[in-house]
């Protein structure tokens, strides 16, 4: 019965949380819960966030969507694969947005030059 409530609860964040339309080219940040352990063996919670751009959506709105975001640490590329419906994403900010020709931006991985033509986000 605990594990009913428990599962309803979470469809019930999950629902209530509001997921903007996201499109390839966009700057996000996505904030996620992560369950730690410390040197006591306590269980702590903390939130940390993943900076990068949207390269790929898969599957829009439906239950499996997931986003693909890319972002470079000194030079290094770092990809992350979120489903949009994962009960430990707490919110996703769009810092920036860019105007893209392309729906999937795997170009981006092979080192290109130029950089994407941002739009003015008004808020």
């Amino acid at each position: 019965m605990t594990e009913e409530t428990t599962q309803t609860e979470e469809t019930k964040k999950v629902e209530e949380r509001i997921i903007p339309e996201l499109k390839p080219g966009m700057s996000v940040r996505v904030y996620q819960r992560i369950k730690e352990l410390n040197s006591k063996g306590e269980e702590k919670e903390r939130i940390q966030y993943f900076d990068g751009i949207i390269i790929a959506k898969k599957h829009g709105k439906e239950a499996g969507g997931t986003i693909t975001v890319r972002s470079i640490f000194d030079g290094i590329g770092a990809e992350k694969i979120f489903p949009l419906n994962l009960p430990t994403i707490t919110k996703i900010v769009v810092t920036k947005q860019a105007t893209t020709r392309r729906a999937k931006l795997f170009f981006l991985k092979r080192g290109y030059k130029k950089k994407l033509k941002e739009k003015k986000i008004v808020q």
